[in-house]
């Protein structure tokens, strides 16, 4: 009896340290221990009161991690005798189907009890990396000592990880790589610096909190916790719509903000791996200019489809069913359905959200894109490419284009489109909350032309033959008029060089959206409308003065244009950007299934890097400090890098490892040297620098 009182004490101690180092883990000190980590699903194992019934083992300290504890708890075994002694708490385990499961993303029938083991067992085989990619973070006191070099990397190689199981459809690994980047120090710390560097950093929310200063970011960076986060209703504001409505943004607090960060570090490389091959909006690496070459791709040809039917859904980010939303997109539920009903405060009034999916946070883009993601699949299910009939072969000429929540649909007549294809699309979105837009769908003929993208697609005669053009649209160029005749008419008192630093970026941006498309006649026409107000602006200063005079105080002759508008700032001279001026250049659409999360892509990604150095000023000014800082030689081979030779710019370490895009990071090689390096993984190293003499330093 004696013995039994002192087994008794002795356990309950153990229970009590447990006790006692769960609050301290919890006000920031030491680890948990193993008999307090969260399980699986989430939630705490209680520490076994009952210890003394079995023999046990003494309990370790798991090893520091970059990350909260996680993973299934050190379990405590029996001696050996032939058979077990512990018997489960559950007389039978019954076969379930997982929320995973149930939106397609895990193999059907999956018990509850391998639900929750298969992934602990990942877990422990990645502990070793998990260890090693956050021992040299612990510690961290100020935000200026992270090592953002090995944060990149860690990520980087985990999002890989990501892809190559998606691909293969190991959905239990999927989750647990997730976890383990989600609670990961690199991935806080990107996540928190991604908030605290883009054009939304002073931007505060509900709670008028930003983080400016070092301390606060690593403070930050420290309380991103999934256990005890509850998200603050957003802060709604309202921006004007071309229609002359308004559209309603949620603007999160900052801590929402970086929390979305980090599960989009999670959930991005899974939306890339799975999405439509020509969706083009909201996707890294991909742009508008894309969607417009895939469009004159799938229509310049003569035997190409002749009708087009222009999609738009009607308030898509408002409208998403959270049901669908949480059954779904694969990431962790709980965090997920957070978001979606966090709600909004307007005017100091608080409101729920019943559906749809914020406007402003992060992963509000990715979330949308992952919900419309399918449709082309279903469309090329029901409308084959090509079919044998008895006739010879039938082709449905049934594509989608898609940019976001804005598409259009090729086919071969309207009734294809209006009785088949149209019904197909708007079941597929009736499945997800979502409804076309009565007003703004419409069938249209190419030869009649439409509007996508702020481009006109349009089909012109020429002889007998009809040739496919694609121009700037009238309702694009009068917004941008519209909008350089308002900057003109508020800068009266303006002086000539601020007014030119003011319009320079727009004509310049809004030249360079353009320049892919055949808009060299537009962009004259806008210069003659741009001169035209600036010489009304230039009068309206100097009323009582001739035009000669103003002619010779505001305008200079540079090459053959000698009405060129120009002013000084601090003795610095600007002059005004001729949109004429911006060369034609025809853009090379991305190849639809392209993906900078996969290593494999690497080379690929690089090859259409080299195209916009090649394209953009900045850019030659690094082909060029490359090439002198080579010696205008290729590491690989040592021989001379020249225009017939050719050159490709490669990343010493792979962005998709965490390297990063800067002149540090790259040498030029041979293509073929390149080709080499990637087929049998060399390791390539920059040349030492030159001395003055063109000796290089040992």
């Amino acid at each position: 009896m004696q013995m039994l009182v002192v087994v008794v004490m002795r356990n309950m101690l153990k229970m009590l340290i447990s006790i006692n180092q769960k609050v301290l883990w919890r006000e920031g000190g030491p680890a948990l221990p193993p008999s307090w980590t969260p399980n699986a699903i989430g939630k705490e194992s209680e520490p076994n009161p009952f210890g003394y019934l079995r023999k046990t083992r003494e309990t370790r300290t798991p090893p520091e991690r970059e990350s909260d504890p996680q993973g299934k708890p050190t379990e405590m075994r029996a001696k050996e005798r032939g058979k077990s002694e512990c018997y489960p708490v559950m007389g039978w385990i019954r076969t379930v189907t997982s929320s995973y499961a149930k939106a397609g993303r895990l193999p059907q029938g999956l018990s509850e009890q391998e639900h929750l083991s298969y992934p602990t067992q990942e877990e422990k085989q990645m502990t070793a990396e998990e260890d090693s990619a956050g021992a040299s973070f612990h510690g961290v006191t100020d935000w200026h000592d992270i090592d953002w070099h090995a944060a990149n990397q860690n990520v980087r190689r985990l999002q890989a990880r990501i892809v190559q199981a998606t691909k293969e459809k190991r959905w239990s690994k999927v989750k647990v790589l997730q976890r383990l980047l989600t609670h990961s120090f690199s991935g806080k710390v990107l996540a928190v610096r991604r908030v605290t560097e883009n054009q939304g950093k002073n931007t505060p929310g509900v709670d008028k909190v930003t983080w400016n200063t070092p301390q606060k970011k690593l403070n930050a960076v420290y309380s991103l916790r999934q256990r005890d986060y509850h998200p603050q209703p957003l802060r709604r504001v309202f921006i004007p719509k071309k229609s002359g409505q308004k559209r309603g943004l949620g603007i999160p607090a900052m801590k929402c903000r970086a929390m979305q960060a980090l599960y989009l570090l999670a959930l991005d490389p899974i939306a890339e791996t799975t999405a439509d091959p020509n969706s083009y909006g909201f996707r890294p690496g991909r742009s508008t200019a894309d969607a417009i070459a895939q469009c004159f791709g799938m229509l310049a040809r003569q035997d190409s489809p002749q009708w087009i039917l222009e999609g738009d859904i009607k308030s898509c980010f408002d409208k998403i069913s959270h049901e669908w939303l949480l059954a779904h997109i694969p990431m962790e539920k709980a965090m997920l359905k957070k978001w979606l009903k966090a709600g909004y405060r307007d005017r100091g009034v608080l409101y729920p959200t019943k559906e749809g999916t914020p406007q402003g946070g992060c992963i509000s883009p990715v979330i949308a894109n992952m919900t419309l993601d399918g449709l082309e699949t279903r469309l090329q299910e029901a409308f084959p490419q090509e079919v044998k009939r008895k006739d010879g072969r039938y082709a449905s000429k049934v594509h989608l284009i898609r940019f976001a929540d804005d598409f259009v649909i090729t086919g071969r007549s309207k009734e294809q489109l209006e009785n088949e294809v149209k019904p197909l699309v708007e079941q597929f979105m009736r499945e997800r909350g979502l409804q076309l837009s009565p007003e703004k769908t419409v069938i249209t003929h190419i030869e009649e032309g439409f509007d996508f993208l702020g481009q006109n697609i349009r089909k012109y005669k020429t002889g007998k033959r009809y040739k496919l053009l694609i121009k700037p649209s009238q309702k694009n160029i009068h917004t941008f008029l519209e909008k350089i005749r308002a900057i003109v008419k508020a800068n009266k008192a303006l002086s000539a060089g601020k007014l030119i630093r003011k319009l320079n970026p727009l004509i310049r941006g809004w030249a360079l959206y353009h320049q892919h498309v055949v808009s060299k006649e537009t962009f004259t026409t806008i210069d003659d409308v741009i001169h035209r107000l600036v010489r009304q602006w230039t009068k309206r200063r100097h009323p009582q003065k001739a035009d000669a005079w103003t002619a010779k105080k505001y305008f200079k002759t540079v090459g053959e244009n000698k009405w060129v508008f120009y002013g000084t700032i601090e003795e610095q001279t600007h002059y005004l950007t001729d949109a004429a001026h911006i060369p034609i250049k025809r853009h090379i659409k991305i190849r639809g299934e392209a993906n900078p999360y996969d290593p494999t892509w690497e080379n690929y990604y690089e090859k259409r890097l080299d195209v916009k150095m090649v394209d953009t000023h900045k850019g030659k000014q690094w082909l060029i400090h490359l090439w002198k800082e080579q010696g205008g030689l290729c590491p690989i081979c040592h021989q001379k890098i020249t225009k017939i030779t050719g050159w490709h710019s490669h990343h010493i370490l792979w962005r998709s490892k965490g390297g990063p895009d800067t002149k540090d990071n790259r040498v030029l090689l041979h293509p073929t040297c390149h080709q080499q390096v990637h087929s049998q993984e060399i390791t390539v190293t920059k040349p030492p620098p030159l001395t003055k003499k063109g000796v290089r330093k040992a």
